[in-house]
């Protein structure tokens, strides 16, 4: 049984992830969970389940290694530049579009909208921490072993849309108003550009720092269905992702992952 689950255990984490995620969410909606312990618990049960699987299958060394890339700081500083900006200017560049499509002057739907308390900053920070842990650091890097880096993204993204949809039906702890289709090509997107950051730089501080400048800029430039409407969070999710395309074509990582899963 345990070399099953070994040889598998990639496969069974994210199959197994958004399902213990559902039963979570489940237990929230009938108001057995505490609405503090259900908005950072989720991330955490995510995370415990992963270092319980990959304890069982590789011991402690294993429980170390996924945390590895977070101890990687230390790469070329063009690579935080990227990540501060990348989400930032896809925003921008969403606005200018919808101002393109509404025959309206393009800054007119820029808006910077500067409302989210430090309070708020510091949470968002620790859930794109959580995630990075979970999603690149443990998940691309170990289906990358033996699937290509895009495919690889895109699986990981797959099954990061599935752990959303049970938090975005129940609407607790996430932004209001989150059409399904729409996230679901955004977390396309999120999970290939996490593998281009990381397949190039190799480090998870500066995959955390594209992932949290993701979630300010849909705050900050109005890009959530709350602020911006369902229509320009659609705008943002279809773009975000014909842009990882275009650099995943231009930078594909595939080289960077070689040999493979390192």
């Amino acid at each position: 049984m345990k070399e099953f689950i070994k040889k598998y255990e990639i496969w069974i984490f994210l199959v197994f992830g958004p399902f213990f995620n559902a039963f979570f969410v489940l237990a929230r909606s009938q108001k057995l969970i505490h609405p503090f312990v259900y908005n950072h618990g989720r991330f955490c049960v995510l995370l415990i389940f992963l270092v319980c699987l990959v304890k069982y299958t590789r011991g402690t060394k294993g429980v170390k290694d996924i945390f590895r890339p977070m101890l990687n700081w230390r790469v070329n500083i063009k690579w935080y530049v990227f990540a501060l900006l990348f989400a930032f200017s896809v925003g921008i560049l969403t606005q200018v579009i919808r101002g393109f499509l509404e025959g309206e002057e393009f800054y007119s739907f820029v808006k910077v909208d500067f409302v989210i308390p430090f309070r708020g900053v510091i949470v968002l920070l620790i859930w794109a921490f959580l995630g990075e842990v979970v999603w690149v650091s443990y998940c691309i890097r170990e289906l990358s072993k033996v699937l290509k880096p895009f495919y690889a993204s895109q699986i990981v993204g797959l099954s990061w849309t599935l752990w959303f949809i049970p938090i975005v039906i129940l609407g607790e702890g996430v932004l209001p108003g989150i059409p399904i289709v729409p996230l679901s090509i955004f977390m396309l997107g999120i999970a290939g550009m996490c593998t281009l950051v990381y397949g190039h730089s190799r480090s998870g501080v500066c995959v955390l720092v594209l992932q949290f400048m993701v979630n300010i800029s849909l705050n900050i430039l109005s890009l959530s269905p709350t602020r911006g409407g369902v229509e320009t969070f659609t705008t943002y999710s279809v773009v975000y992702f014909l842009v990882m395309l275009v650099f995943m074509y231009f930078m594909n990582p595939v080289k960077k992952f070689m040999p493979l899963g390192s």
